[in-house]
């Protein structure tokens, strides 16, 4: 067995899983995670991690075998998300609030061994874990009703929480920095969620560099909004361990819930996307909601003017962190607080240990205010996406040889990530958001293949021809926006087919997903050369007009 490095030396953490168990040592009685008034320390949830590895291993999880925790913000989500990698897993975080199928394409694509989640979730999965043949274990966090257990495959064995945390402790299998730690699954543009991979390096190196420039300490108390299973929501996570600092896990159902939970949790410091904040501008704050809030930070998205200037009025004292970042590259840049004012507009230059150009398709780099393709290099940059040489291929590729240092190009060629975004860079060194290369749609913080809203469309039976783009929204980013050519068994009237179109929609779609704007076109969509729906030349012709004329 592996020996385990002394943390109590303080000792830097290098293992995604070392980040709990160096805040043990450090600050044992320090309180680490609060949810719905329940507080556990950070010995006690380091004791729970090690027995729930220990669990894991004795369920015979195979090193590197993928471990899918389905589940809202719990203890049981940290606890296994944690345990999986300690244990020579791959956590594989899901959105809860993804719907069935989606959930199965994911433990399918995956190849999970091992899934974590509730009751309730897993009797809505039942029907269709047959699909998933390598899924061997079920681990359930409250109590298993016995009609889904019926439902479950015979191969499949399915265990309570609690016996699982009984499990004797095992050895740990040896483990590198550079092995695989977790798999995040993001919208590709071409249809169903893929998984970017990500080291333990990635993950430890990022959390490392936030904190630095959001100064993250031990006192700090962060409210943990966004989902667990993207990796802003579970960098809330990583940079508090990584100072002892703690976590406040929030399910909210309405803005004011999180304002509240600023005021009774004393919260210093808060990670949301535009949408949110936004939502929380327009309420009247409760007295005490700002009064210990140290930061905010943006992510997912451009932070509208108006908001960013009513939020600093609610929150004089508070420092603003404007943030760009993709999952492959977990984080990228930062606008610092003092430049807010002056580059309200910018997404800031380079965060620490990170090197990011603007380069033209030749590799070369651009001029000042020239647009091109945000490209960065260092040790955040991601494995590549799980199962998917071709398009790792096209995205993670060699760092130009001109831009290495004198003599560098004796040595294998780095690796970075090409953003696929367009930027652009002012005299000073700060970047500009310009627009995405790909057809992803940004909306909500979250990244939308319309490929796989269309699907949804035509499963409906009401759709002959559909394409989604996104049209501008100044609360969503963008809106998702579907031209509808109707199939003969829709009403023929658009707002009877609008209702049915959006109900099937609602069943196997998150919210976030649903299309905000319907329109019913009466002639064929266009096509390109090769027969194919032409989304960008209808895009060109009627991307910015939310009705179409018929």
């Amino acid at each position: 067995m592996p020996h385990a490095p002394d943390f109590h030396s303080g000792v830097s953490p290098v293992l995604l899983h070392e980040l709990p168990a160096r805040a043990a040592a450090c600050w044992p009685s320090h309180t680490a995670l609060t949810v719905e008034g329940m507080h556990l320390s950070y010995a006690n949830l380091q004791s729970q991690v090690e027995r729930f590895t220990a669990g894991l291993l004795a369920l015979g999880l195979e090193r590197g075998a993928r471990v899918v925790v389905y589940l809202e913000k719990r203890v049981e989500t940290v606890v296994a998300g944690f345990a999986a990698p300690a244990a020579g897993g791959v956590l594989v975080p899901v959105n809860p609030l993804l719907k069935s199928a989606q959930v199965v394409h994911i433990l399918q694509d995956a190849q999970a061994q091992v899934l974590v989640t509730s009751a309730a979730r897993l009797a809505a999965l039942a029907p269709v874990l047959e699909s998933c043949p390598g899924l061997q274990h079920v681990v359930l966090c409250d109590r298993l009703v016995q009609a889904t257990a019926d439902a479950l495959p015979v191969r499949m064995a399915w265990h309570a929480w609690p016996d699982v945390l009984d499990s004797h402790s095992a050895a740990l299998p040896a483990q590198l920095d550079t092995d695989v730690a977790v798999i995040f699954y993001t919208s590709g543009s071409t249809g169903q969620p893929k998984g970017v991979v990500l080291s333990h390096r990635n993950l430890v190196a990022g959390a490392t560099s936030v904190a630095s420039y959001l100064n993250n300490r031990a006192d700090d108390t962060l409210l943990a909004v966004l989902p667990l299973s993207f990796d802003a929501g579970f960098s809330q996570l990583t940079t508090a361990f990584l100072v002892g600092a703690r976590v406040v896990l929030l399910n909210y159902l309405l803005p004011r819930d999180v304002l509240h939970a600023m005021v009774r949790e004393r919260v210093t410091g808060l990670t949301a996307v535009p949408p949110l904040y936004m939502q929380l501008a327009a309420l009247d704050w409760p007295a005490g909601a700002a009064q210990h809030l140290r930061y905010w930070a943006n992510t997912g998205g451009r932070m509208p003017r108006a908001t960013l200037q009513r939020l600093r009025a609610l929150a004089p004292s508070a420092l603003p962190y404007l943030m760009y970042g993709l999952t492959e590259a977990f984080r990228s840049t930062y606008l610092p607080p003092e430049e807010v004012d002056r580059r309200p507009d910018s997404i800031g230059r380079a965060i620490p240990n990170a090197e990011v150009r603007v380069l033209r398709e030749d590799g070369t780099e651009c001029a000042v205010d020239e647009p091109g393709e945000l490209v960065h290099r260092g040790p955040l940059v991601a494995l590549g996406y799980w199962r998917r040489p071709e398009e790792t291929a096209h995205r993670f590729k060699p760092w130009p040889p001109a831009l290495l240092t004198a003599g560098g190009d004796w040595r294998a060629p780095e690796r970075a990530v090409y953003s696929g975004d367009t930027v652009r860079r002012d005299a000073d060194g700060f970047l500009y958001f310009v627009g995405r290369r790909d057809e992803m749609i940004k909306t909500s913080g979250y990244r939308v293949s319309p490929t796989e809203v269309e699907e949804v469309l035509y499963a409906s039976g009401l759709v002959a021809e559909a394409l989604v783009h996104a049209v501008p929204d100044e609360a969503l980013g963008s809106a998702i926006c579907a031209a509808l050519l109707a199939s003969p068994a829709a009403s023929g009237q658009a707002d009877a087919d609008s209702a049915a179109l959006l109900a099937h929609c609602r069943d196997h779609l998150p919210a976030f997903m649903l299309p905000k704007i319907l329109n019913w076109v009466s002639q064929p969509l266009p096509r390109s050369p090769n027969g194919k729906l032409d989304r960008q030349r209808w895009i060109n012709e009627y991307g910015s007009i939310r009705h179409i004329p018929q």
